[in-house]
């Protein structure tokens, strides 16, 4: 997949692109390699009926958007990101869900690959703005939150059932510049 003709966008080091039901291999082994790296934030799918099912719904639904960020040298998954519940009309917002892999974490790749999701949220998707919402003690993607321009909004207590639990999330979001209509 490292053919620049595979990918929405491209960057210096990652290309952009949605998932197919031919990365389950992949993407599960990353899923279960990431197991320490991801845990207790983040659950993605490490089997591959689960896979499947997620794929679905990121290629099907359309409030969602589902991107992984592949190294463009060789193809890589080396993390996902995911625009959910999509709201058009006047709203024109996404929430965004992200995850690196254990073998890509640290260097650069996912910040490289969120600049080009909100570049394609912004342009071919038409949004306007994207939000994350991401556990306080999550310092890894609060600071990929930061490093993508993301601008903290507020606290929600209690937002999201992760773990067994729910779980207070800070609000984060980014807006497409002054020149959109």
């Amino acid at each position: 997949m490292s053919d620049r003709a595979n990918y929405l966008a491209t960057g210096p080091r990652v290309g952009i692109r949605h998932f197919t039901q031919a990365d389950s291999a992949e993407f599960t082994a990353r899923a279960r390699e990431s197991r320490d790296l991801h845990r207790p934030w983040l659950f993605p799918p490490s089997g591959d009926d689960a896979y499947r099912a997620y794929a679905r719904v990121l290629v099907e639904d359309p409030t969602k958007a589902g991107f992984l960020v592949c190294a463009r040298d060789s193809g890589a998954i080396g993390g996902f990101i995911n625009i959910n519940n999509i709201v058009r009309g006047a709203f024109r917002c996404g929430a965004l869900g992200y995850g690196a892999f254990a073998h890509a974490a640290g260097r650069g790749l996912m910040s490289e690959g969120l600049d080009l999701v909100k570049a394609y949220a912004f342009g071919p998707l038409d949004l306007h703005r994207l939000e994350a919402n991401i556990q306080p003690g999550n310092a890894a993607s609060l600071a990929l939150a930061r490093r993508g321009g993301f601008r903290l909004e507020g606290f929600s207590p209690d937002f999201l059932f992760i773990d067994g639990a729910w779980r207070d999330h800070e609000r984060w979001a980014v807006t497409a510049g002054p020149e959109r209509s």
